[in-house]
């Protein structure tokens, strides 16, 4: 599903805005990064794409989803997938229930689509474990196999592999765009590390409106 934002503005009532006059067009099975100085509205800017932006924040943006706008959709309906750098494990289930509750319930074999994502994090063993016996890169493991396997039209990733050492890193950033390029979902990924960008990959460097008059540069 390919997606497409028009950012008009963003940032707090009253005051210069973050960002404005940015458009992205992400098609299905690619990534595309964002990356830029910390405050500039790059997390701000994945949750207005998502419909989850909060007061006093406010955002001018509009959001096509495969021809779809969903700019008055709520948020559980836009079928976007959200990652953040907090993993948000359901701490009252193991891990494998985790991963289990994002499944869709129509998928006719759940159990063996949990057991497979497992294994492809090397976690088989720790199926049974509670979050709080995970380390955090297991937990972000975790965590973004979830994302997956709920099966988004498209996802928002932010900094999804910064709590990772630099060899797991490494196969699990191929292991998921792999993975969402196979599935065909559109990404946003905001990162600092130059490393989570390949060459055949978009890339959208945002600054500061007050620091710079144009909010982005490619």
């Amino acid at each position: 599903m390919s997606l497409n934002v028009t950012l008009h503005t963003l940032g707090l009532p009253g005051n210069t805005p973050l960002l404005h006059n940015i458009v992205l067009a992400v098609q299905p099975g690619t990534v595309h990064t964002l990356m830029g100085p910390s405050g500039c509205g790059k997390s701000s800017l994945l949750l207005a794409i998502a419909g989850q932006l909060s007061s006093p924040m406010q955002a001018n943006v509009t959001v096509d989803l495969q021809g779809h706008k969903l700019d008055d959709t709520p948020a559980h309906l836009r079928r976007i997938g959200m990652l953040f750098q907090d993993d948000l494990l359901f701490p009252h289930l193991s891990v494998f229930d985790n991963l289990l509750f994002a499944v869709p319930r129509a998928h006719a074999e759940r159990h063996d689509a949990v057991a497979q994502a497992l294994a492809q994090i090397e976690m088989s063993a720790k199926a049974n474990n509670m979050p709080h016996q995970l380390s955090g890169g297991e937990r972000t493991r975790v965590a973004l196999v979830r994302a997956l396997l709920a099966q988004p039209q498209a996802l928002l990733l932010d900094e999804p592999f910064a709590k990772l050492d630099a060899a797991l890193r490494e196969r699990l950033r191929d292991w998921v765009y792999s993975t969402l390029s196979e599935a065909g979902v559109a990404t946003l990924v905001v990162s600092h590390d130059a490393q989570d960008i390949a060459s055949e990959q978009a890339l959208t460097r945002l600054v500061p409106s007050s620091a710079l008059v144009g909010a982005y540069t490619c």
